[in-house]
């Protein structure tokens, strides 16, 4: 394994403080913290095997790297990378698939718990010492729901929604789901048309990638077919779901809740809908971190540095 190799990761701070040991090993690793296009057109010049997360790898930069020799996401979508023309350059994409599923999951019942618990609330209640003047041993003020019993409605069952649905299974939910891809391969739950999952689900997860099929998936309409009540979660991409419908349903109480960790634009825009809506207390939005737990990071850039060194062979 030559320790020649050029590598440049272009927006490294995606990751954090996450050793890149295991890609350094691999060859000369050059890093940016993040990177303009026009910076990127630059930093690119020598680079055989490039990295990188959000940037955008189109024709330009791609041409701009004459001796590009591989390109590594740091993620499992690739969207955000030219294929076709990368492909008709000769020059093979890699990704890292899996690495997250534990860290979504998770983060899909953080935010669920949060919601039906009202723990934001109760939370309150003691550090303001309200709890405290009450008299009372409990605080029954706000009523909060047992998920057992309730229809999980799971938007995209690839590894994310199958392990998302054995969890709510054990939690005693009952779960169905949508097949994005128009085929429904896991036959341990139901596969209901799209309307049919809305109008039924007490709980609605998306975990599925943003392509044709799922852009604009639930605008008003799909919306308004949820039941009063119903919560809706995305742990997918941000453009499945129309962000000022949402904000509107929320607010006026059609639906109970709603969680988002991904938006069409990120970060948020601070003239966002979410961000101005008049019952914040209904809705929980975290800044893309589903992906990101510290393991799911480190198993990110072992699968980086796998597909450099498989490279290499």
């Amino acid at each position: 394994m030559s320790d020649q190799m050029k590598i440049v990761f272009l927006d490294a701070a995606t990751v954090g403080d996450s050793s890149l040991t295991p890609i350094e090993a691999c060859g000369h690793l050059t890093t940016y913290a993040t990177s303009t296009p026009e910076e990127a057109l630059e930093r690119v010049r020598d680079c055989e095997v490039l990295i990188v997360n959000k940037i955008q790898v189109n024709e330009a930069l791609i041409d701009a790297a004459p001796k590009l020799r591989l390109i590594c996401e740091a993620a499992t979508g690739v969207n955000n990378i030219d294929l076709e023309y990368a492909a008709a350059k000769g020059i093979p994409v890699r990704n890292v698939a899996a690495y997250s599923t534990d860290s979504v999951v998770q983060v899909t019942f953080m935010m669920l718990l949060s919601l039906v618990g009202k723990l934001p609330y109760f939370d309150e209640a003691v550090k303001s010492k309200r709890y405290s003047r009450s008299g009372l041993f409990t605080d029954v003020t706000l009523p909060w729901t047992e998920l057992s019993g309730k229809t999980m409605g799971i938007i995209g069952m690839g590894n994310i929604g199958r392990k998302v649905a054995g969890v709510a299974a054990a939690l005693g939910m009952n779960v169905v789901y949508y097949s994005t891809s128009g085929t429904g391969h896991c036959t341990e739950y139901p596969s209901l048309p799209i309307e049919e999952l809305l109008e039924m689900a007490d709980i609605v997860s998306i975990h599925a990638p943003l392509n044709d099929r799922t852009r604009g998936l639930l605008g008003v309409e799909r919306l308004r077919l949820m039941k009063k009540g119903a919560i809706l979660l995305n742990l997918g991409r941000g453009g499945i779901v129309d962000e000022a419908a949402l904000a509107a349903a929320v607010d006026a109480g059609e639906l109970g809740g709603a969680g988002l960790d991904v938006f069409v634009t990120e970060p948020l825009p601070e003239n966002n809908p979410l961000l101005g809506m008049e019952h914040p207390e209904r809705i929980v939005l975290t800044p893309h971190i589903g992906w990101a737990s510290a393991e799911a990071r480190e198993r990110l850039i072992a699968g980086i540095a796998g597909n450099i060194r498989e490279f290499l062979v």
